[in-house]
Protein backbone atom coordinates (compact mmCIF):
# COMPACT_ATOMS: atom_id res chain seq x y z
CA UNK A 1 0.00 0.00 0.00
CA UNK A 2 1.23 3.42 -1.01
CA UNK A 3 1.16 6.28 1.68
CA UNK A 4 -1.64 7.88 -0.46
CA UNK A 5 -3.70 4.79 -0.42
CA UNK A 6 -3.88 5.21 3.35
CA UNK A 7 -4.48 8.59 3.69
CA UNK A 8 -7.45 8.32 0.86
CA UNK A 9 -8.51 5.60 3.21
CA UNK A 10 -8.63 7.22 6.11
CA UNK A 11 -10.00 10.19 4.97
CA UNK A 12 -13.03 8.08 3.29
CA UNK A 13 -13.28 5.61 6.64
CA UNK A 14 -14.11 9.31 8.82
CA UNK A 15 -15.17 11.08 5.89
CA UNK A 16 -13.21 14.23 6.50
CA UNK A 17 -13.37 17.08 4.35
CA UNK A 18 -9.99 18.98 2.80
CA UNK A 19 -10.33 21.41 6.18
CA UNK A 20 -10.16 18.63 8.80
CA UNK A 21 -7.43 16.80 6.78
CA UNK A 22 -5.40 20.23 6.83
CA UNK A 23 -6.65 20.70 10.66
CA UNK A 24 -5.23 16.94 11.34
CA UNK A 25 -2.02 17.93 9.93
CA UNK A 26 -1.99 21.24 11.72
CA UNK A 27 -2.41 19.35 15.21
CA UNK A 28 0.74 17.55 14.65
CA UNK A 29 2.47 21.00 13.71
CA UNK A 30 2.70 20.71 9.64
CA UNK A 31 0.93 23.34 7.80
CA UNK A 32 -0.11 22.28 4.79
CA UNK A 33 -2.47 23.78 1.82
CA UNK A 34 -5.77 22.54 0.34
CA UNK A 35 -4.02 22.20 -2.50
CA UNK A 36 -1.12 19.35 -1.69
CA UNK A 37 -3.89 17.45 0.76
CA UNK A 38 -5.97 17.54 -2.75
CA UNK A 39 -2.82 16.23 -4.78
CA UNK A 40 -2.05 13.95 -2.42
CA UNK A 41 -5.65 12.68 -2.47
CA UNK A 42 -5.45 11.74 -6.19
CA UNK A 43 -5.09 8.56 -8.02
CA UNK A 44 -1.72 7.79 -9.10
CA UNK A 45 -2.54 8.20 -12.90
CA UNK A 46 -3.94 11.72 -12.72
CA UNK A 47 -1.32 14.34 -14.07
CA UNK A 48 -1.76 16.14 -10.69
CA UNK A 49 -1.01 13.26 -7.99
CA UNK A 50 2.07 14.00 -5.62
CA UNK A 51 3.64 10.97 -3.77
CA UNK A 52 3.04 11.85 0.46
CA UNK A 53 6.49 11.19 1.96
CA UNK A 54 6.41 8.45 5.23
CA UNK A 55 7.35 11.95 7.24
CA UNK A 56 4.13 13.78 6.19
CA UNK A 57 1.93 10.30 6.58
CA UNK A 58 3.65 10.32 9.92
CA UNK A 59 3.03 13.70 10.79
CA UNK A 60 -0.84 12.62 9.49
CA UNK A 61 -1.19 9.65 12.13
CA UNK A 62 0.06 12.13 14.61
CA UNK A 63 -2.18 14.48 14.05
CA UNK A 64 -5.18 12.03 14.22
CA UNK A 65 -3.84 10.59 17.17
CA UNK A 66 -4.13 14.07 18.65
CA UNK A 67 -7.49 14.74 17.16
CA UNK A 68 -8.78 11.56 18.31
CA UNK A 69 -7.51 11.32 21.83
CA UNK A 70 -6.68 14.98 22.73
CA UNK A 71 -3.25 16.80 22.29
CA UNK A 72 -0.63 15.44 25.51
CA UNK A 73 1.34 18.25 27.19
CA UNK A 74 4.90 18.64 26.39
CA UNK A 75 6.94 18.89 23.29
CA UNK A 76 4.58 17.71 19.97
CA UNK A 77 5.37 14.06 18.88
CA UNK A 78 8.35 13.81 16.26
CA UNK A 79 7.22 12.00 12.97
CA UNK A 80 9.12 9.30 11.29
CA UNK A 81 11.01 9.87 8.05
CA UNK A 82 10.54 6.16 7.39
CA UNK A 83 7.15 4.52 8.46
CA UNK A 84 6.62 0.93 7.55
CA UNK A 85 3.30 -1.52 8.19
CA UNK A 86 3.49 -1.72 11.85
CA UNK A 87 4.27 1.53 12.91
CA UNK A 88 0.81 2.44 10.86
CA UNK A 89 -1.41 -0.25 12.64
CA UNK A 90 0.48 1.18 15.78
CA UNK A 91 -0.75 4.40 15.26
CA UNK A 92 -4.06 3.75 14.28
CA UNK A 93 -4.61 1.60 16.86
CA UNK A 94 -3.28 4.56 19.33
CA UNK A 95 -5.28 6.93 17.43
CA UNK A 96 -8.79 4.89 17.81
CA UNK A 97 -7.71 3.78 21.38
CA UNK A 98 -8.51 -0.19 20.14
CA UNK A 99 -7.92 -2.85 22.71
CA UNK A 100 -6.71 -5.97 21.30
CA UNK A 101 -10.39 -7.06 21.47
CA UNK A 102 -11.62 -4.71 19.67
CA UNK A 103 -9.04 -5.27 16.64
CA UNK A 104 -9.60 -9.08 16.68
CA UNK A 105 -13.37 -8.18 16.04
CA UNK A 106 -12.97 -5.43 13.42
CA UNK A 107 -10.83 -8.36 11.56
CA UNK A 108 -13.68 -10.68 11.91
CA UNK A 109 -15.90 -7.70 9.90
CA UNK A 110 -13.61 -8.80 6.83
CA UNK A 111 -13.52 -12.50 7.69
CA UNK A 112 -9.74 -12.45 8.91
CA UNK A 113 -9.01 -14.47 12.09
CA UNK A 114 -6.16 -13.23 14.05
CA UNK A 115 -5.58 -14.49 17.88
CA UNK A 116 -4.06 -11.73 20.70
CA UNK A 117 -0.61 -13.54 20.52
CA UNK A 118 -0.58 -13.14 17.32
CA UNK A 119 -1.87 -9.51 17.31
CA UNK A 120 0.80 -8.71 19.95
CA UNK A 121 3.62 -9.67 17.69
CA UNK A 122 2.89 -6.89 15.49
CA UNK A 123 3.06 -4.48 18.18
CA UNK A 124 6.82 -5.60 19.43
CA UNK A 125 10.69 -4.00 18.49
CA UNK A 126 11.79 -5.69 15.55
CA UNK A 127 14.68 -6.96 17.82
CA UNK A 128 12.48 -9.16 19.18
CA UNK A 129 12.30 -12.59 18.80
CA UNK A 130 8.64 -13.02 18.20
CA UNK A 131 7.88 -9.91 16.30
CA UNK A 132 6.03 -10.21 13.22
CA UNK A 133 5.88 -7.99 9.85
CA UNK A 134 2.18 -6.49 9.58
CA UNK A 135 2.31 -7.24 5.89
CA UNK A 136 -0.06 -4.96 3.21
CA UNK A 137 -3.10 -7.73 2.77
CA UNK A 138 -3.42 -7.41 6.77
CA UNK A 139 -3.00 -3.43 7.03
CA UNK A 140 -5.64 -3.39 3.51
CA UNK A 141 -8.08 -5.76 5.55
CA UNK A 142 -7.87 -3.64 9.09
CA UNK A 143 -8.56 -0.63 6.86
CA UNK A 144 -11.37 -1.85 5.21
CA UNK A 145 -13.00 -3.47 8.82
CA UNK A 146 -12.22 -0.03 10.56
CA UNK A 147 -14.68 1.15 7.09
CA UNK A 148 -16.89 -1.43 8.17
CA UNK A 149 -16.89 -0.21 11.83
CA UNK A 150 -16.52 3.39 11.46
CA UNK A 151 -18.15 4.95 8.23
CA UNK A 152 -21.55 6.16 8.43
CA UNK A 153 -24.39 4.51 5.96
CA UNK A 154 -24.66 6.53 3.02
Amino acid sequence: MTNNDIIRQIRYIFDYNDSKMIEIFDSAELKVTRSQVSDWLKKEDHAAYVELSDNQLANFLNGLINDKRGKKEGPPMVPENRLNNNIIFRKLRIALNLKDDQIVEIMSLVDMRIGKAELGAFFRKPSHPKYMICKDQFLRNFLHGLQIKYRKSD
